[in-house]
């Protein structure tokens, strides 16, 4: 286990640098500036603009600098549109909010995905089953945008049980979430039905049906662990959706994360905001991705990873 998380980390940090020199010249090279603004700035205020933000320099120059101040400060920089902010500030309040809405979408994904493959399994070939996978594949096709849509017009303007916008309170986090995690639960429930169909014709599930248990114990004792793994493979890239499909879904509802700060760092070429979201993004998604390989081993100590 302390081979293989030591592995994980030294991965992390050649991910980490590749992902940010990328992003960095990748960013550097689109056109307009963080100081291009409708009105004409005099060339002396862009020049002394430039210099306070060591943007003046030549690009190598600037890379270097960046690199060294992240990997040896831990210090990704100030915002160049929110003045008097720092990016690990805007981060820091924005985070929570982000992984707060993630939880609450993946928590969604999970209980409506497994309870939904669960009861098409156990129904197979009946209406509930037929029911099940029809929704299911609604889901896939229906992008978390289109399906927010629906959720305002539906719980904001027709029945206003809802706020359509905002956060500071429980109910702002309840339409922004199921948008989220309903394409995600879709999958899932196809994953573990699948699973569960195929776990519960072996034999030890047999024996344990003619051992006399109940058909719920058998259900959740002896079929839904290894049916479990599917699933834990999904969720890697499935966190990695949430993240990214916050970026769409923040902003529709107008909730103050990092993923609408990405968009706005994109809008106003703020590269020290973006490319410290990237960073984040690309450590969350990585360090979740080692987490589902660790349930993989307690799911089935069959697997060795190392």
């Amino acid at each position: 286990m302390t081979r293989l998380l030591a592995t994980r980390l030294a991965a992390l940090v050649v991910v980490l640098l590749c992902v940010v020199s990328l992003s960095f010249f990748l960013i550097r090279s689109l056109p307009g500036g963080p100081f291009d603004t409708a009105r004409e700035v005099p060339p002396e205020i862009r020049a002394n603009l430039l210099a306070a933000y060591d943007l003046d320099g030549p690009l190598h120059e600037q890379y270097a600098r960046y690199l060294g101040d992240v990997v040896l400060r831990f210090d990704l920089g100030p915002s160049l549109k929110y003045r008097d902010y720092s990016v690990s500030e805007i981060l820091a309040e924005s985070l929570p909010v982000s992984a707060l809405l993630g939880a609450c979408a993946l928590l969604v994904a999970l209980s409506l995905g497994l309870t939904a493959g669960a009861a098409a399994a156990v129904r197979r070939g009946g209406w509930v089953d037929t029911l099940v996978m029809g929704a299911a594949t609604l889901g896939i096709a229906l992008p978390n945008f289109v399906v927010a849509g629906v959720l305002v017009l539906l719980f904001v303007f027709h029945w206003q049980l809802f706020p359509v916008a905002g956060y500071g309170t429980p109910a702002h986090l309840v339409l922004p979430s199921i948008a989220l995690g309903l394409p995600f639960a879709a999958s899932i429930a196809r994953l573990f039905r699948a699973g569960l169909l195929e776990t519960l014709s072996e034999d030890y599930v047999r024996t344990a049906r003619a051992k006399g248990l109940s058909p719920l114990r058998v259900l959740t004792g002896h079929a839904s662990r290894p049916a479990l793994l599917p699933v834990v493979s999904f969720l890697g890239p499935a966190v990695a959706g949430i993240l990214s499909g916050s970026l769409v879904v923040e902003r529709i509802f107008a909730i103050a994360g990092m993923g609408s700060h990405f968009v706005e760092s994109a809008f106003n070429a703020d590269y020290n905001l973006a490319l410290g979201v990237i960073i984040v993004y690309t450590t969350l998604v990585y360090s979740l991705n080692t987490l589902v390989d660790l349930a993989y081993m307690l799911l089935d100590p069959r697997i060795d990873l190392t």
